[in-house]
């Protein structure tokens, strides 16, 4: 049996064919500026050797199907308890959206998912937080391969142009990449800071440590002794307002802020209204580890970490100055401050 359907006029139904990809339920964020989006080309698993790796580094690699001297994004995914989305084949809510409008998105498979299952006794297990970082400038080390194994990116990359992006255990990989340094167990200062890598975004990333920590926290070497004040890259911190865990810290949903409070400028933090950890779903479309599922918040963080990266990468672009004003009609959505 045929159903009738009831068009709205043709005036109307024009207004929504801007960003035919859109979730017809993103609401205000609807109304923060954009650029328009264009069909998106993916690889996936490209393979990256390494050696000193018990396993090849595997890649997702995003981008536009079309333009030149495209910035680019490396994105470290969080650990997290689902089989895949921890690894290359998650975060498609952010890695899509920043490919369509105009960004090259590499994604690794760090040691630490579950898609690997490497055993308890490797080394750096089970998180191999040193092997994270050391991921990611191993694939800035490979751009020129990379470009010249794929037809469809030869050419095209900006390496003058990368930015880092990591979400919560990703966070504290990005954060390390940006600066940020730590005391090893044998109190050894850690630095890695990566110089190649220009601005950053920190999603709900992890925050002091010391007597901050609790439950798994306590038992994380490297999270007891961070130090978030020689991190100057040009950052984004972005918290949930109700990202609270219990599992990690002693303190509230602040404690994942640290990394923009403790640190020195240029910083900014945005902060995400109701929103858990994984802000409204961010790692996966219709992810069962989402706690606060809601295409809008999803939206306002893909839009707004989108233009955050497009000023950063490149200042006379006033993206972040335009979104940042947008966003000021809708202060029960998110807000934004900088220092």
């Amino acid at each position: 049996m045929s159903k009738s359907v009831s068009l709205q006029p043709e005036s109307d139904l024009a207004s929504y064919a801007r960003v035919p990809s859109d979730h017809s339920r993103i609401g205000r964020a609807e109304k923060l500026p954009i650029n328009e989006p264009t069909p998106v080309v993916s690889l996936s698993s490209f393979v990256l050797a390494v050696p000193t790796r018990p396993v090849d580094l595997q890649v997702r690699i995003s981008a536009p199907v079309t333009g030149t001297n495209l910035p680019i994004i490396l994105l470290s995914h969080g650990h997290g308890r689902s089989n895949h989305l921890s690894s290359l084949n998650g975060y498609g809510p952010l890695v899509n959206f920043w490919a369509a409008h105009g960004f090259v998105v590499i994604q690794p498979t760090h040691l630490s998912s579950a898609t690997l299952s490497l055993p308890a006794d490797a080394p750096g297990a089970p998180l191999f937080w040193r092997s994270r970082v050391e991921d990611i400038r191993e694939i800035i080390d490979q751009l020129a391969y990379i470009e010249s194994s794929v037809p469809a990116f030869a050419g095209r990359l900006d390496t003058g142009r990368i930015a880092v992006v990591g979400h919560s255990l990703g966070g504290h990989t990005a954060g390390m990449l940006l600066g940020a340094q730590l005391t090893d167990e044998d109190g050894t200062k850690v630095n890695l800071v990566e110089n190649r890598i220009k601005a950053g975004v920190l999603l709900t990333p992890p925050g002091n440590g010391g007597e901050d920590l609790a439950g798994m926290g306590l038992t994380l070497p490297f999270f007891r002794n961070p130090s978030f004040v020689e991190m100057t890259t040009p950052t984004l911190v972005v918290v949930g307002e109700k990202d609270v865990s219990p599992h990690l810290t002693v303190r509230g949903a602040d404690w994942h802020a640290d990394p923009y409070t403790h640190s020195t400028g240029p910083k900014c933090l945005l902060t995400i209204a109701d929103s858990g950890h994984l802000l409204g779903g961010i790692s996966g479309y219709d992810a069962a580890e989402t706690t606060d599922e809601d295409p809008e918040r999803v939206a306002t963080v893909q839009r707004l970490t989108w233009a955050y990266l497009r000023t950063a990468l490149d200042p006379s672009d006033p993206a972040w100055e335009l979104s940042c004003q947008a966003l000021t009609e809708y202060k029960d959505l998110a807000w934004v401050e900088c220092k």
